[in-house]
């Protein structure tokens, strides 16, 4: 069995919690420690069986708490020398463990396959977390549908999967042009419709859950964001992964 968790999801903090029996990871620490440590408290988590941190990309709200969570739980943040070297100093942990974007790391019973993405990031990539015959899919912070992404995700059973901005409420919101353009792009972040394009394309048969991520607050919806996928609902549990709370545990068999 497996267990999924959003931690936090959105612009104020992302952290997503992949688990079995024994071994557990995580994936980004964008809120403190003690609020994740709360959250999984809450939802019944066990933080003693996090083995590893793994970190997608050097913004604060998949980074702040990284640095004091592997000093109080002794795991390993996995992360890249160049997404290292391009975070705030006080956010770096102190005991990094590099890899490649390239590279297939073994942690504790899961198998990771970092996936090489676009975004406005110095080294930038998504994660696929592999379990005897399941996998889980960490897709947030997507500028574009690239081939390295439609390759992993035909092989997940289950998602987080970013569904960022309405592009009504985009375009005709409070954000200056500027970052209007710089969400929009292919290094920005996936609308409800890419979103919709990618899980009615791409995915496999096998697909379960989707947890809709990182939802903005100020361009989007829970409810945008469902609506948009209601034509997949019949074949697909689609959730909502929280701003400010950890979601529901779904279990995967």
């Amino acid at each position: 069995m497996l267990e999924i968790c959003a931690i936090a999801s959105g612009s104020n903090g992302n952290c997503y919690y992949i688990g079995n029996n024994t071994d557990a990871v995580l994936i980004d620490a964008g809120i403190s420690t003690k609020q994740i440590l709360a959250r999984m408290t809450e939802r019944n988590l066990d933080p003693g069986k996090i083995k590893a941190l793994f970190i997608t990309h050097e913004h604060s709200d998949h980074l702040r708490g990284a640095r004091v969570l592997s000093k109080r739980l002794q795991i390993p943040v996995y992360i890249t020398a160049s997404t290292y070297n391009h975070a705030y100093r006080k956010l770096r942990p102190d005991y990094p463990k590099y890899f490649s974007r390239e590279e297939i790391i073994k942690t504790g019973s899961f198998t990771i396959f970092p996936i090489i993405k676009q975004h406005d990031a110095a080294d930038p990539c998504s994660f696929r977390i592999e379990h005897q015959n399941h996998s889980i899919g960490v897709f947030t912070d997507l500028g574009e549908i690239c081939d390295n992404v439609k390759s992993h995700i035909n092989h997940c059973d289950a998602l987080f999967l970013e569904a960022n901005y309405d592009e009504t409420m985009l375009w005709e919101g409070p954000y200056p042009f500027y970052l209007k353009k710089r969400v929009a792009s292919e290094i920005g972040h996936l609308s409800n419709q890419q979103a919709f394009n990618l899980l009615n394309k791409y995915t496999c048969d096998n697909l379960q859950c989707v947890f809709l991520s990182h939802i903005s607050k100020d361009n989007n919806t829970p409810a945008k964001a469902m609506e948009a996928m209601r034509p997949l609902s019949k074949k697909i549990k689609i959730k909502i992964a929280p701003r400010n709370e950890a979601s529901e545990v779904w279990q995967l068999y």
